[in-house]
């Protein structure tokens, strides 16, 4: 229609035709009109020629308003035209107002209004409105609240005004202002009531939303599409799967089943109600209104209901039928979890240039980063033109996803240096990435104090952070403390804290915590089992272990998993019972993986069963033939039975399979420094200190009625290399450097990347007691607090 008209403008043009109305609409067109701003100029030409851009009200407004449109952002050449006009009306200065809101320039728009005032121009209804709709695009919620006073100021009530505050509002997240200016509305039509149940919709209340639709039928004799589109919308939220179906009834009784929009969200509703089939044949039946928005809602239902052949066989026939995918429908692939679609789908959006949208980038970042590509993830970042605060966060999330808190820290500072507010989620996976084990232990309190200052802190999603990274940290009491000033909980927040008490000893309190949240009435899934399950194996209650295992499966109807029966066995295996730990391998409905049978072989190195040992490390061959740890573990049984020539085999096997040990590493952080050792390690810049330090602390341990338990020596050796060798472990030296290097009282946090061997752990009590020093430490297994010569783990180490 609008090259029509430019048509007939140029026709009337040839024959001599033309004056201030023709002009007026052409340059309208060109305002509506996309790549039309070149027209628009010639145009001007033509104005200026006839001295019609300075002599007409209605001319130089339309130019005005042309020029806005078509500035990108850029208002300079709207307002040259505007400051040269003598004559302006209200039409104007709205145009003028319109656009600036628009282009971002907030600080002008007031500016403006009150020079408008001055000149003595009043502000109509269309003023308001045309510049709070404007605002709310920008989501400039100060400006717009500066325009509804003065909207209140000049007696602008009208119903245009108020539904533009109303939009105003709820976009910018302030829904009881919108309600509020709702409820003081004299006259309300269609639109108003449609506005308010959007923008309830849009914050996420859409039990209010719905009881607004019901009341709003007593008031309007019929409703539009548009309502009926929000209504139907809503019944997806919920999962109203009668109601959406009663509404499909009243869009085909009122003769909406052409309208794309409709029908679009009806198809939405029945997919995210679980009725795929329902949604196909509705997409189905509307050829003439398919479009890019149907498809990708389709597909999205789909993806949603897991059928992903069907929606990727869709994203190739939407190509194939010509119609192009847009930034929301290649996001939406991106959900998908399947490793083979996000290379190709890059090289698609490559093609169709979308890489540099936010929305698709961001998309795209996040898929690379669920495949643990972090450097690709990072390059899509790079190339991201305008980064939101989304797209940072995924970055961050990438980071945190792949345990690397200095990458995580590096985005966050960056993304503050730019200006650019982080929310809730950013913060939340910051704290994520303090919880890797190779994050400082004051990293996590900073963010935390962080997320104090942008007031996240009650954030279900930081809170639930927080809990897990204290707890993984080795922070158990400030977990605790979070944990309980959650007025809200999720089931992470309540996970976290009960697998945090399992992993700190505490399994009392891990079942206190059960038994509250079962008492509270709230859902568990595997992970509240596996957690307990856990608990109850570090404190040998095998009895009660079972108990929530037969309950898992038979009260909350929930399968065990892999990890399941794995703890399954270390409780059994743990107290000795290994001929029901086989009964229970023996019984499981699929076949036993490489974690059963690792910790079976771990439990036969403690109990010295060589046989079975035997056995458990050949499964785990078969499953993991350059696992290191199999023959380790087999070598040591070995060795602990006095079965040296077996041991050299086994070592032998190794080297032939150049499988390489994995050595035995600890860490301890001081001011902010990570220190690393390995037994035996001699590179410290403190060497010399450390061993003064260790054959001290040794020869007054010893005093303490220490003797060294040198079975836990695999070497057939003298007694007295024996000796040297359990003195130069590496959590040995790691505590020997954090004892000279902090002031006497201080707490020791130490980490190591194997199981701490029990002559080790007897040393730590008793360190803990004669030194006076809270010592926790972390290994492969499980966290050791000790303290005043115990330890939480009560010696089932």
């Amino acid at each position: 229609m609008g090259r029509e008209a430019l048509d007939h403008f140029l026709v009337a043009r040839r024959c001599g035709r033309v004056d201030g109305t023709m002009l007026s609409c052409a340059l309208k067109v060109c305002g509506v009109m996309p790549g039309c701003r070149v027209v628009g100029e010639q145009l001007h030409c033509l104005c200026a020629k006839c001295g019609l851009d300075r002599g007409e009200v209605s001319v130089g407004t339309a130019l005005v308003d042309m020029y806005m449109k078509c500035s990108g952002g850029r208002v300079e050449d709207g307002r040259q035209v505007f400051e040269g006009m003598p004559e302006r009306n209200v039409i104007t200065w709205t145009s003028l107002l319109t656009g600036y809101a628009q282009g971002g320039e907030h600080s002008d728009v007031m500016a403006l209004f009150f020079r408008m005032r001055a000149e003595g121009v009043c502000p109509n209804p269309f003023t308001f409105a045309s510049v709070l709709s404007a605002v709310a695009s920008q989501g400039a919620l100060d400006v717009g609240q500066r325009v509804h006073a003065q909207s209140v100021k000049f007696g602008c009530r009208s119903t245009v005004v108020c539904n533009s505050l109303m939009n105003m509002y709820s976009k910018s997240g302030l829904v009881e202002e919108a309600k509020a200016v709702f409820c003081e509305m004299e006259t309300r039509d269609m639109v108003s009531w449609n506005t308010l149940m959007t923008g309830l919709l849009l914050n996420g209340r859409e039990l209010e939303a719905l009881q607004l639709f019901h009341d709003s039928r007593a008031s309007m004799a019929k409703m539009s599409q548009s309502t009926y589109s929000t209504a139907i919308k809503l019944c997806a939220n919920l999962k109203q799967l009668a109601l959406a179906r009663q509404l499909h009834s009243c869009v085909l009784k009122h003769g909406f089943s052409s309208d794309g929009n409709v029908m679009t969200a009806v198809m939405d509703a029945y997919s995210k109600c679980g009725e795929l089939d329902d949604a196909f044949n509705i997409f189905l039946l509307m050829p003439g209104s398919q479009n890019v928005v149907s498809w990708t809602a389709m597909i999205s239902g789909c993806i949603q209901n897991g059928d992903i052949p069907l929606a990727a066989a869709l994203f190739s026939r939407m190509r194939e039928d010509n119609v192009k995918p847009n930034e929301f429908t290649y996001s939406t692939m991106l959900m998908t979890s399947l490793s083979i679609l996000p290379p190709q789908i890059h090289a698609q959006i490559i093609k169709t240039n979308y890489q540099h949208a936010p929305s698709v980038g961001t998309a795209l970042l996040a898929s690379y980063s669920k495949l643990g590509s972090t450097d690709e993830a990072l390059s899509i970042f790079k190339m991201i033109d305008q980064k939101d605060v989304v797209a940072w966060s995924a970055m961050l999330s990438c980071y945190s996803q792949a345990g690397d808190c200095d990458g995580a820290t590096n985005v966050f500072i960056k993304m503050s240096m730019q200006g650019m507010k982080p929310n809730k989620f950013t913060i939340s996976s910051a704290i994520d990435a303090c919880a890797s084990p190779t994050a400082g232990v004051d990293q996590g309190r900073q963010f935390h104090a962080v997320s104090i200052k942008y007031r996240c802190q009650d954030a279900i999603c930081v809170g639930s952070a927080l809990v897990s990274m204290y707890a993984r940290k080795g922070s158990i009491d400030s977990a605790r403390s979070v944990f309980e000033r959650q007025t809200d909980r999720d089931l992470v927040s309540w996970n976290s804290m009960i697998s945090g008490y399992a992993q700190h000893g505490y399994s009392k309190e891990a079942l206190d915590t059960f038994r509250q949240m079962e008492a509270m009435g709230i859902e568990m899934d595997g992970v509240t089992f596996l957690a307990v399950i856990i608990g109850c194996t570090h404190a040998g209650l095998v009895k009660e272990g079972q108990q929530y295992f037969d309950s898992m499966v038979r009260d909350h109807k929930i399968s065990p998993t892999m990890e399941h029966y794995a703890c399954m066995v270390d409780l059994y295996s743990r107290a000795g019972k290994l001929d029901e730990t086989m009964s229970l391998i023996g019984g499981m409905p699929f076949a036993a993986g490489a974690m059963v049978w690792r910790t079976l072989l771990g439990a036969c190195r403690v109990h010295k069963n060589v046989e079975l040992g035997k056995l458990a490390a050949e499964k785990l061959l078969l499953l993991e033939p350059h696992d290191s740890a199999t023959y380790v573990l087999l070598s040591n049984i070995y060795a602990a039975a006095g079965k040296w020539k077996e041991r050299d085999e086994v070592r032998k096997l190794m080297d032939s399979k150049t499988v390489k040990k994995v050595a035995g590493c600890s860490w301890i952080q001081i001011k902010n420094k990570v220190h690393s050792f390995i037994a035996s390690d001699k590179s410290h810049p403190l060497s010399d200190q450390i061993y003064a330090k260790l054959k001290g602390m040794t020869a007054r341990l010893k005093q303490e009625g220490y003797f060294p338990n040198t079975s836990f020596v695999l070497h057939d050796m003298e007694e007295e290399q024996k000796e040297a060798m359990l003195a130069m472990h590496s959590e040995r030296l790691a505590l020997a450097f954090g004892l000279i290097a902090t002031p006497p009282g201080t707490p020791l946090q130490i980490v190591k990347n194997l199981r701490v061997c029990g002559d080790c752990h007897t040393v730590m009590k008793m360190v803990s007691a004669v030194e006076d020093r809270e010592i926790i430490m972390r290994d492969c297994s499980r966290f050791h607090h000790f303290k005043s010569g115990a330890c939480s783990c009560g010696d089932f180490w």
